[in-house]
């Protein structure tokens, strides 16, 4: 398997997975998530689709510089390692999925608020690693904007669960 069909792969499959979770998200929290926030939730799953595949077809693209294209994979496997890290946390966000009601003080929703707390810890690490270009992406606009759309779109993802975190 040459080193683009590896790189499409994961790009693939980290979108797969980061799509998951949000659709999970938007699934488990309808009881406690006003239609607004279900919706902002909603907003995620294709923003995420989006990026990761204009930066698999970005890193296809044969006009681009050799560190133009490693930097913008760089980028996917940022992003694909977010979404491996938040995989893991997907099974108790979903826990409130199976429960029709859930009290106040019911310990599931402190498993949820654990699981998006850890998440949003994810999110952060992560945001600061993909803003650490290495100095020939830093100097690369192509890569730099690329790298500028994944932070927009990490920050967004920690928004959201920010905002439903406060609301449990």
């Amino acid at each position: 398997m040459t080193r683009f069909a590896a790189a499409r792969r994961v790009a693939v499959s980290a979108a797969w997975q980061g799509i998951g979770l949000l659709v999970a998200t938007n699934l488990c929290l309808a009881g406690v998530l006003s239609q607004a926030d279900l919706k902002r939730v909603e907003t995620l799953r294709p923003m995420f689709a989006g990026l990761m595949g204009d930066l698999v077809q970005t890193s296809k693209r044969s006009d681009i510089s050799a560190v133009d294209a490693e930097c913008v994979k760089l980028t996917i496997q940022n992003l694909a390692e977010i979404s491996q890290e938040l995989s893991s946390y997907e099974y108790l966000i979903t826990i409130e999925k199976e429960l029709t009601e859930v009290g106040g003080n019911d310990p599931t929703r402190d498993v949820v608020k654990f699981a998006i707390d850890q998440s949003t810890s994810i999110l952060a690490s992560q945001r600061r690693k993909i803003a650490q270009l290495p100095d020939q992406c830093a100097r690369s606009a192509l890569a730099l904007a690329k790298s500028q759309q994944a932070l927009q779109v990490v920050d967004t993802t920690a928004g959201i669960l920010s905002a439903i975190r406060s609301r449990l």
